[in-house]
């Protein structure tokens, strides 16, 4: 009985903890007229305040497949968009250029993650909200996603291992009102990082499975941890992901990252989501595995990964959106 209700309530628009499904849809959009008071402006707001309900009549088509939606609103369109006070890290992205690889800043004013465990929910929702944003938005970017296998990456890894779990994750994702330092404007929202990659599966395939693990950091079949490198030496994706501050302490990130990919045009990739409570903690990361730490020992998985796309967005909390309509 107990398991028959809850099976009745969708989940909640803006839910960054949402469960990580089979399925999703990645889009990137930009207005085609950011100034205030537009009528492009105009019809995002409505659809973002109505989001919920939206959402909410897909979802009850099946609601064990978990249907959820964020949408993260970038920092060119956050004051004309939301009116609202603007979180205090909230900043385009900041591209990465190292001596081998670059990380890309690329056009995009809106970022909709919609994940469900079935293809054409997302389909559906997707189509639904397009409909309603029509003449207001471009759409720069459009992907499935998939999750493959038990949770790996088409390079043959577990991906999002590190993940939080518990209390952790909230502490982890959402800008905590609790918190007497953190930003008043970001209570109750997520800052959230998206990353476009392709792999050369041809120069990873070159590689041996123990160099493989040695870039990862992981066992390849069991995906067991290994030991860090020294400071000097070449330091694995595992490690260089991991961020510390100043006093010691390490601060995790949810990833939410979907492989991607259509063999007959020979393209393989991993769409990189990351939500975070402090979007300094994944630009950290991004430097030391561009940049390479020691400088110049970048991450060895680029040597097979190529960025195609980054941005950075604000996902507010749904009370926010629901306000829009207002």
């Amino acid at each position: 009985m107990e398991q028959s209700a809850q099976r009745r309530v969708p989940i909640e628009s803006q839910r960054v903890d949402a469960p990580l499904t089979s399925s999703a849809v990645l889009l990137t959009l930009t207005l085609t007229d950011p100034a205030a008071g537009s009528e492009a402006v105009r019809i995002v707001r409505g659809v973002l305040a109505d989001l919920e309900d939206i959402t909410k009549n897909v979802a009850f088509r099946d609601l064990d497949a978990a249907l959820a939606c964020t949408v993260g609103i970038g920092s060119d369109v956050w004051d004309a968009v939301t009116g609202a006070a603007r979180p205090a890290e909230l900043h385009p992205f900041r591209g990465v250029v190292g001596a081998v690889h670059t990380a890309p800043s690329t056009p995009g004013d809106l970022f909709v993650h919609i994940r469900a465990n079935r293809r054409d929910l997302c389909f559906e929702l997707e189509r639904q909200l397009l409909d309603r944003l029509h003449g207001a938005v471009l759409v720069t970017d459009e992907t499935v996603g998939f999750r493959y296998f038990d949770a790996r990456d088409l390079l043959g890894f577990v991906d999002g291992t590190a993940n939080p779990v518990g209390d952790a994750l909230p502490a982890a994702t959402l800008v905590d009102a609790s918190d007497p330092a953190a930003d008043p404007a970001a209570h109750g929202g997520s800052y959230l990082v998206a990353q476009k990659y392709v792999h050369s599966l041809a120069a990873w395939n070159r590689m041996s499975v123990e160099q493989q693990e040695a870039v990862i950091g992981r066992t390849k079949l069991d995906n067991i941890e290994l030991a860090d490198a020294s400071a000097s030496e070449q330091k694995s994706h595992k490690t260089l992901s991991t961020i510390t501050d100043d006093d010691g302490v390490e601060h995790d990130i949810l990833r939410d990252n979907m492989p991607f990919g259509s063999p007959g045009h020979g393209e393989f990739g991993t769409y990189f989501i990351g939500y975070t409570a402090r979007l300094w903690v994944i630009e950290r990361m991004l430097e030391r595995m561009f940049l390479g730490d020691p400088p110049g020992k970048h991450d060895r998985l680029l040597d097979a990964s190529t960025a195609l796309t980054g941005g950075v967005f604000f996902v507010p909390p749904a009370g926010l959106l629901a306000g829009l309509g207002d």
